[in-house]
């Protein structure tokens, strides 16, 4: 298939890197015209000259910088048809271990900013019309862990807070949908940040946890995503769609 998101516009938080490049360059390959992302300048810009994109600097705890990235897409396209809230971090620690700053930090980039991006740019997707709100949770948001305190916290609220924005977006109009993907482990620049200060097994221990013995790749979230972007899920809001490989059927 091709032109699956042939005439939409569509904007990817976390655009510079892992999960967020990958997105991009699927729609891309499906006829979006895609706006990235990212508070690291130069990476921003340099995967938006790579992939003929365009790049917006942004702090997604920011919520005032939100509302001039919402403004610059309607001033210089007019439209906004998909917004994939997707930066984040990660953060290892139990709660003892974690402290307070940590903590705020963890839920400013991988909670309010999904907030933010959800209130901000849904006027403008339901002007548009057919629009999708996709939020990259994680497996983390379902399975937990006595070391992702913050982390588990954090990406279990996107999955709630997906279903409120659907619920919500359901009574006021039938043209923006909202569902979250929760991956697994993967391959991703988030996933080696995390690993550099651990053991060398780690990662082996990691692919253990997961029936089919491997880590997720980046395109395997792209593809899930690229599914809920486009009008094939017509009918599919306020759901998760897990992308684990059995882990959470354990």
């Amino acid at each position: 298939m091709s032109g699956r998101l042939k005439n939409k516009v569509a904007l990817i938080t976390g655009g510079a890197q892992g999960f967020g490049k990958g997105i991009a360059s699927k729609f891309l390959a499906e006829g979006a015209s895609v706006i990235i992302t990212d508070i690291n300048k130069a990476n921003g810009e340099k995967t938006a000259s790579e992939l003929g994109v365009t790049f917006f600097e942004h702090d997604v705890g920011d919520h005032k910088r939100w509302e001039e990235v919402v403004t610059a897409v309607n001033d210089q396209i007019g439209k906004l048809n998909i917004l994939v809230n997707n930066a984040g971090i990660g953060h290892m620690g139990n709660v003892e271990q974690t402290s307070v700053e940590d903590w705020d930090m963890v839920h400013k980039v991988d909670l309010d900013s999904v907030f933010y991006g959800c209130k901000y740019a849904l006027p403008l997707m339901r002007e548009s019309g057919m629009g999708s709100i996709v939020n990259i949770s994680s497996i983390s948001g379902i399975v937990a862990g006595h070391n992702f305190s913050a982390y588990n916290s954090a990406k279990a609220a996107v999955r709630h807070l997906t279903k409120s924005v659907a619920l919500h977006c359901a009574r006021t109009t039938d043209l923006v949908r909202c569902n979250s993907v929760h991956p697994v482990f993967a391959k991703t620049e988030i996933l080696e940040a995390l690993l550099s200060d651990t053991s060398s097994g780690m990662l082996e221990k990691l692919e253990k946890q997961i029936p089919v013995r491997k880590l997720a790749e980046i395109e395997d979230i792209a593809n899930a995503v690229l599914f809920l972007a486009s009008d094939e899920s017509k009918m599919i809001t306020g759901s998760e769609l897990v992308i684990d490989g059995g882990l959470s059927a354990q």
